[in-house]
Formats: structure tokens, sequence, C-alpha cells
């Protein structure tokens, strides 16, 4: 995933072209508040508890490694992509 952060507002933007998900967030970096912003956005948009969703690696950069229980990488591109499930 690749986050940027201050944004205008806040929204998943789609897949880079390397496969990683591209999301801006309004939220600055500091103090975690664009990591929480992050793990909202994704739990909103997933529709899971945001309790469900951790960032593994990257927490102080703009390149995370998010996991997502419950749900199989293939559930989360299907759901970001406007699929059922």
């Amino acid at each position: 995933m690749r986050v940027q952060p201050r944004a205008s507002r806040s929204e998943i933007v789609g897949w880079r072209a390397d496969g990683a998900l591209s999301v801006r967030v309004a939220a600055p970096p500091v103090e975690g508040a664009a990591n929480a912003a992050v793990a909202a956005l994704l739990a909103a948009a997933l529709r899971v508890r945001a309790s469900a969703v951790t960032i593994e690696h990257g927490a102080r950069g703009r390149d995370k490694l998010v996991r997502v229980t419950g749900l199989t990488p293939a559930d989360i591109r299907q759901r970001l992509e406007g699929g059922q499930s």
C-alpha cells in the first residue's frame, strides 16, 4: 500500500501498476494519526471492524503492509473493486 498523508480528502485512489493500493488520507503523519486514518478508511471500504485492520510493516513510512483479519487478498480486491461479498 502507498499512502499520501495530508491530502485534501481521504480516499482510496486505486491499484498502482506495481500492484500496491494507493490511498490518500487527510490526517497528518503525526503521532499515528495518518495510520489510524488509513485503518479506518480501509475498514469502512472493506466492511470490516476497525480492529480487523492492522499495519504490519511501514508504520513510519508511506509504503505499508496491511493485514485484514478474516479476508483473503482476493476478497479484499473484490470488495475494493465494488464486488459483492
